[in-house]
């Protein structure tokens, strides 16, 4: 029995040597145009939906109608439409540059499968490697809510709505940096 548990540590120690190495050696993929490592979606897939299982909200706080689609509009506009797009534009070069690749929230079918409270958990605490921010720091938790409905019922949301997401959000005048022209 003692040489048994002795080759399991040993094996568990020459395991955790050899997970090390690759990634001390360089050879783990840490670009965003480069694949993923082994078994890394599912780990982090599976990871992601035992903690959300755990924690997300049940019940959404606050009324869905028109008013909170038009401000959860203006929200996702803001904030989200430069990596998720918006209905009827190209994607941006930052949503073209990202690994993984960020879903399309407004086209097609969406987030309009998740619950509200999951997509709001996903808002607020934001994705671990996978350039999902968390907007705990950034929204306040009413505007978490709203763009959360808005996307939980975008196959659903009146024209009012429609209209207001198909204009582009303003963009900054551009910049120029001193010692160009």
């Amino acid at each position: 029995m003692k040489k048994f548990l002795l080759g399991v540590v040993v094996g568990i120690a020459l395991l955790c040597i050899i997970v090390v190495g690759y990634f001390l050696s360089g050879s783990a993929p840490v670009a965003t145009d480069a694949p993923p490592m082994p078994m890394e979606k599912y780990l982090a897939k599976k990871a992601l939906h035992a903690v959300m299982d755990r924690e997300i909200p049940k019940t959404v706080p606050i009324p869905v109608d028109e008013t909170n689609y038009l401000a959860g509009a203006q929200v996702y506009k803001d904030n989200c439409a430069v990596c998720h797009g918006l209905p009827g534009q190209p994607a941006t070069a930052i949503a073209k540059g990202m690994f993984p690749k960020p879903p399309e929230l407004m086209h097609g079918k969406g987030v309009t499968d998740d619950e509200p409270g999951e997509t709001y958990w996903k808002v607020v605490h934001g994705i671990r490697l996978t350039g999902m921010p968390g907007f705990r720091n950034t929204l306040n938790d009413t505007q978490a809510w709203q763009v959360s409905i808005l996307l939980a019922n975008a196959d659903k949301v009146p024209d009012t709505v429609k209209t207001q997401m198909a204009t582009l959000p303003p963009q900054p005048p551009p910049t120029t940096i001193k010692g160009t022209r």
